[in-house]
Formats: structure tokens, sequence, C-alpha cells
């Protein structure tokens, strides 16, 4: 009988945050995360589209406040070892980023049905990819420039500074010795001779400015290095499932 064969091996290793905070630079230490207070100011001069970003901690239970269009929900995550679906990732729990947007005039980042309002109203905790109610929200709100017509441009601005913002964090993140994580967990991507053959189909947007899927970016959910879905023309792609569990689809909506 055939021996299984294995094609990729992918080692997750979580790093929990009890705490963030603001501070002179970015940090991790002693599960507390420390953000730079002075980065949006270098992440709108880097995005003429962009009038202004605003930074801030949502604290565990602090949701009833209002928000602008929720853009996203991000994982903080990023290589040690290897490339997408393979190697070693280190990766934060305790606190996700959320990118909200509109431009100066109050118009929102959507197309075809906006999320503005209380976030406790427009947020479901604890499902797959939002934050439970313990967790820590880091809330990257943009403000785009107005008056300029709608276009992917807008968004992919604004999505491009969020991940140079996560990208600081990214930085130190991969400096954690992982001997010190709080978890860690092994999965195989492998062949099975003379077993079943299991294929997942999952159908994703590609058709304009906040309906954009990006593929295999350089960094876990990034969007620096990878490919728009749309730009490659929506063509069916194979994902092994260590890739698609390593973050190489990242959702643009």
């Amino acid at each position: 009988m055939d021996k299984e064969k294995i094609l990729r091996r992918l080692v997750i290793k979580a790093f929990h945050i009890d705490r963030v905070e603001v501070g002179d630079k970015n940090s991790i230490d002693k599960r507390t995360l420390t953000i730079d207070k002075e980065i949006s100011k270098n992440l709108v001069e880097n995005e003429e589209l962009i009038e202004n970003i605003d930074i801030k901690i949502i604290k565990p239970g602090q949701h009833d406040i209002y928000v602008n269009t929720i853009m996203d929900i991000i994982p903080i995550s990023t290589k040690v070892l290897g490339e997408i679906g393979q190697g070693i990732t280190h990766t934060l729990t305790g606190v996700y980023v959320m990118v909200t947007g509109a431009d100066s005039k109050g118009k929102q980042m959507h197309e075809f049905g906006s999320s503005e309002g209380i976030l406790k109203e427009q947020l479901v905790l604890g499902k797959a990819g939002t934050p439970s109610k313990d967790d820590y929200i880091i809330h990257f709100d943009v403000t785009l420039k107005s008056d300029i017509p709608y276009e992917r441009k807008l968004p992919l601005s604004a999505f491009r500074a969020c991940d140079e913002f996560i990208q600081g964090i990214r930085l130190v993140l991969k400096e954690l010795d992982g001997r010190d994580s709080t978890e860690s967990h092994e999965y195989l991507d492998k062949i099975r001779p003379n077993s079943k053959k299991v294929v997942i189909v999952k159908q994703i947007a590609g058709q304009g400015a906040m309906y954009d899927n990006q593929l295999f970016s350089d960094e876990p959910s990034g969007v620096s290095g990878g490919k728009s879905i749309i730009d490659i023309g929506n063509v069916p792609m194979i994902i092994s499932p260590n890739e698609y569990r390593d973050g190489a689809l990242r959702a643009m909506t």
C-alpha cells in the first residue's frame, strides 16, 4: 500500500495579547501590544487620496460608539519562515484591526450597502473572522478626499495604508521567540493514495471597487505583493488547504 506523502508543513504560533496601548514605538512585551502614536502621519503622506487617518483602540465591551462603514476585519499575522502555506507563521490573538472609511464629506466607502452606525449594532462578535467580546480592536479609520469618482483606487488606498500600518507590527512580531508562544499548531498538506479526493469550491467576489479579493500577498491576509482576482481575469485558482489557512486569500470588501 502506498504511503502518505507530505506536501507542505505549516506551523502557526500564536502570541496572546491582554492589553493594547499607544506609545512611542511599536512593541510587544509581556502580552502588551504598543502602537506608535505618530505612525498615522507617515501613512497619510504616502497616499495622495487620503486626507486623514485616525487610529483608536477599542477595548473589550466598549462597542457603543459610532463608526464609518466597516471595510474589513484583519488578523495580525506574519511569515517567519517560508512562503504562504508552509513554514512558520506568527500570529497575535486577542486583537484585530478594523478598517473603516468615508470621504471628507461623509460619503461612505461602500457599493451595495453601507455599515456605518453604532458598532455593537453593525458588527457581530464571536464569528469566524470577527473579534470576540474579549478582544481588543485597533480601529483604523480612513478619511479619503472628496469629489473623486468612486473607483477601485479609493478603497485600495485605504487598504494599502492599513497594510503598511500592520506591517510595522508584523516586523516586531517576526522577532518574537517562537518558544514563548501561547500556543502552537502544526498543519500538514498530505497526499493520501487510494483515498477520496475532496475539493471545496469557494466563490469569491471580483466585480469592482469594494468587491475584490487579493491572492498570495507577501504576508498572511496582506496586500503588498498580492494579485487582485479582478486583475487576473477572475480565472479559477487552486489553493491548498494550508495556503488558505495561512491567509493566501484576502477579501477586500
